[in-house]
């Protein structure tokens, strides 16, 4: 595919129940699988699947009022990054930070074609572990793996 239409393919996802759908544009920020513990105990998993585009990339899809849908919440240690929850299934959909200005998205919900896939994988798949060090598991998958985010903190494997 060519850098042109690399910038120009969607990626689609939504909640479990389908009521809260988005979709972004181009490629991601980063793609990584992240082991922090938020993550964990969010995804109730020993890591997701996290992929960042920005805010320009990014548009709600369902139905107006969108809020009408969505839960906002935010964790006393990251006021900054608003999470955003399907009011009728509880899903986590994304995240935005309001100091990056971008958003996050799990992989695992992202659209998949007839054969369970998730479309454009080969663009978007994770580059590498972050907050290994509170991994639940060890992952032997080739990708290194950093501390904290990638190339911006010391990394460990």
């Amino acid at each position: 595919m060519s850098l042109t239409a690399e910038s120009e393919v969607e990626f689609k996802g939504s909640c479990y129940c389908g009521a809260v759908t988005y979709v972004a544009k181009g490629k991601p920020i980063l793609s990584a699988y992240c082991h922090c513990t938020l993550c964990q105990r969010l995804a109730a998993s020993p890591c997701v699947a996290t992929i960042h585009f920005p805010a320009a990339a990014f548009n709600w899809t369902h139905a107006e009022p969108r809020e009408a849908a969505l839960d906002v919440y935010s964790v006393a240690n990251k006021p900054w990054k608003n999470r955003f929850r399907c009011k009728g299934c509880g899903a986590c959909v994304a995240s935005y930070s309001t100091t990056k200005f971008k958003y996050s998205v799990w992989a695992g919900q992202l659209e998949r074609d007839e054969e369970g896939k998730i479309r454009n994988w080969d663009l978007i798949k994770p580059t590498a572990h972050m907050f290994y060090a509170t991994r639940m598991l060890d992952f032997n998958d080739g990708l290194p793996k950093w501390e904290g985010y990638e190339g911006q903190s010391k990394r460990i494997g």
